[in-house]
């Protein structure tokens, strides 16, 4: 029998002691909270003094902040060092929380008790940010169905312990059949037209499982590069089937097939949302975003892609005559596109994606990075020890004049057992408690390819322009996470945010990956040293917009997919969720995938993330950050740079520090003088009239 008291993840004190954290210690860490939270519940419910936030609000964030922050570590290492044991743990424990949190959700008593408060003299004399916390919390008992009756309860806690199941089933499928699937190239002749460092690091990972040759897995840094650059026809094929039908019905194995989960999972979610009053899904999904209906989601959609439409056109039409012509490709298919994509690039613009990735080093890159973050946000970024869970990761502390502001965790490379794609997520949040400020912390992941060992030297990991945009983007969340100055948990960060909002500060950061003042500070030649060049650079920003029309109308296919999978769909209809993706390429699409792609089979974002019928949110935060990006522009003009300090202070404080204080278009509003336009978004993707 385990301690409690020396359960590590019972300790509060400071950061995960992840060198200590075993499988066996999560059920009793787990059962303990569980324990302690509802001792804290009935409490509460039965309290005779007059509500207050102090002694109502504040001990139910205290008890349902340490359940969450215990599980967040079980969850995060349950996504980037999954293994059997793991794995196991977490599924057996997770119903008990889906339970929990289900339960909490529903409970009138405590529901009964926020009304109170709402209605008290106090709640009139309460900050702007523990009011919105009041609100969102009426409206989120609400959509937790506090107000069913008790069968009705029942039936929405068996859906949503059955959505938890499904949805991590879901995700571990497709880790599965990712890990699972290798592509052994015996001969280097059979891979001509792929960089050195990319057969480099095939050959390292065959090393690795003790055999010759060259291995491919569906790593994205590892399948990506053989569909863009192999010239072996065959082998782009092989591997793109791979990638398209895995954790499909046409993948590798049975027990992989995500389809009957897909519909499982619809079938909940329209179930759940018809317990609830609303017609479908999208609603309760936008109940708690900026968008107001579907049907706007939608138009919205539907009006950027006959904008991008004619781009997109001219995109296809260019590239088919250049495979044709260049190529000896009369019968261009998806296998083949990536590839002739970047042989045009290299022509139209006289360089190379390889060339360019050469430039970015991990350490300039990241050193690039804190330099940016530090000129806009006044911050310092410096190296801290601390246990990870895995010999790369990196810790960080960020400081403002020597007083500790956050931390995070940077892990950087793929790795079996590692979830694929990259992302932010919270290891403790701001708040302020009876002992002073809790500062944040950020697990901030990437999956790019590691270093590699040479004739005995390690050479440097070197990042795609892409990868750059996307640490540069993840680290946007971070900031949004570490720089806020919101002391109550529940707004505190992103935490409150509405979810198509999330993403204004994420792609706002993207922007500065095409300013010269800050490239030619974050790039080194692998080889020489050389800083970019500025002919090079100037290709680049030629390129900036290479295929933004066919890149436009991904995502819009994408969205507009997701939107009607959740908006009134006869989910038992045969094969519907096929035809209805069919149906939204049928009219978006000009690039349409083959007819055994199984792209939805791996959608993770909506059936094992927190998008569904919110994946619009990407295009419609892009309005966003793409018109807060503008300012800096205008900056420029005056001052030189878009590095501006001076409006950097303001977004800082008006977007970053405020969290979900306040409503989000209140807070661009702020930031900006006045309501989001789509023109910057346009120019941006050169799609401007």
């Amino acid at each position: 029998m385990l301690n409690i008291e020396q359960n590590p993840l019972l300790d509060f004190s400071g950061l995960p002691r992840f060198s200590d954290i075993k499988p066996e210690h999560v059920a009793p860490a787990i059962d303990f909270l569980l324990h302690e939270a509802r001792g804290v519940i009935e409490e509460l419910e039965n309290q005779t003094l007059p509500v207050s936030w102090n002694n109502f609000v504040e001990p139910l964030e205290d008890t349902t902040e340490k359940l969450a922050r215990a599980w967040g570590i079980v969850g995060h290492l349950n996504a980037v060092v999954d293994t059997p044991e793991l794995r196991a743990a977490y599924n057996d424990n997770q119903g008990k929380l889906t339970e929990f949190w289900t339960a909490l959700g529903q409970n009138l008593a405590l529901y009964q008790q926020y009304k109170r408060l709402h209605a008290s003299s106090e709640y009139g004399q309460m900050s702007a940010a523990r009011q919105k916390i009041i609100q969102n919390a009426l409206r989120d008992f609400k959509l937790g169905g506090a107000e069913l009756d008790a069968e009705k309860k029942a039936r929405y806690a068996e859906i949503q312990d059955k959505i938890s199941e499904l949805t991590t089933k879901f995700s571990e499928n497709v880790l599965d059949a990712t890990n699972h699937y290798e592509l052994l190239v015996n001969k280097v002749d059979d891979l001509k037209g792929l960089p050195d460092d990319v057969l480099q690091s095939a050959k390292s990972v065959a090393e690795k499982d003790g055999k010759s040759g060259y291995k491919f897995t569906l790593h994205f840094p590892s399948y990506f590069p053989m569909l863009q650059y192999a010239e072996n026809r065959q082998l782009r094929e092989t591997i793109y089937r791979a990638n398209a039908t895995k954790a499909s019905e046409l993948g590798s194995k049975p027990e992989w097939d995500n389809s009957e989960l897909i519909h499982s999972i619809l079938r909940l979610r329209k179930e759940e949302a018809t317990l609830l009053g609303y017609q479908n899904f999208a609603e309760v999904s936008l109940v708690s975003k900026m968008a107001e209906s579907p049907q706007q989601v939608s138009q919205f959609l539907e009006e950027l892609a006959t904008r991008a439409r004619p781009f997109a056109e001219n995109d296809l039409a260019q590239l088919r005559d250049f495979a044709r012509e260049e190529l000896g490709i009369d019968d261009m298919q998806a296998w083949d596109s990536t590839y002739a994509s970047e042989k045009l690039r290299e022509k139209r613009y006289a360089f190379s994606e390889q060339e360019l990735k050469q430039y970015f080093p991990e350490h300039k890159v990241i050193a690039g990075l804190f330099r940016v973050i530090r000129s806009l946000f006044d911050v310092e970024i410096s190296v801290e020890q601390a246990e990870t869970w895995h010999p790369d990761v990196q810790f960080y502390r960020i400081t403002r004049e020597g007083k500790l502001i956050g931390q995070f965790y940077l892990d950087l490379y793929a790795r079996n057992g590692k979830r694929g794609g990259a992302w932010m997520d919270d290891a403790r949040s701001r708040r302020r408690t009876a002992d002073g400020i809790q500062t944040p912390v950020a697990y901030l992941t990437c999956n790019f390819n590691e270093p590699i060992i040479v004739d005995g030297i390690k050479k440097p990991a070197t990042f795609s322009h892409d990868e750059v945009i996307t640490i540069f983007h993840e680290f946007g969340h971070g900031l949004h996470h570490l720089l806020t100055q919101v002391d109550d948990l529940s707004v505190s960060g992103i935490s409150g945010v509405e979810w198509d909002a999330v993403e204004l500060p994420s792609q706002f950061m993207e922007n500065f990956c095409w300013e010269w003042d800050v490239l030619q500070h974050m790039t080194a030649h692998v080889e020489t040293g050389e800083s970019l060049p500025r002919p090079l650079f100037d290709k680049m920003i030629a390129a900036k917009n290479f295929q933004s029309g066919l890149q436009t109308l991904r995502q819009i296919e994408f969205s507009l997919f997701d939107m009607r999978l959740h908006d009134n769909l006869d989910i038992d209809a045969p094969n519907i969720v096929q035809t209805v993706l069919d149906q939204v390429r049928d009219e978006v699409a000009v690039l349409v995938p083959p007819p055994f792609n199984r792209f939805q089979h791996s959608f993770g974002h909506i059936f094992s993330g927190g998008y569904a019928a919110g994946y619009f949110s990407y295009k419609w935060a892009e309005v966003l950050s793409a018109d807060a990006y503008a300012a800096f522009e205008e900056a420029m003009a005056s001052e030189g740079s878009t590095l501006s300090r001076r409006i950097g202070e303001k977004f800082q404080r008006e977007i970053l520090e405020v969290g979900g204080s306040r409503p989000a278009l209140a807070s661009f509003t702020a930031f900006r003088g006045r309501e989001p336009k789509i023109d910057a978004l346009l120019r941006h993707h050169g799609m401007a009239a």
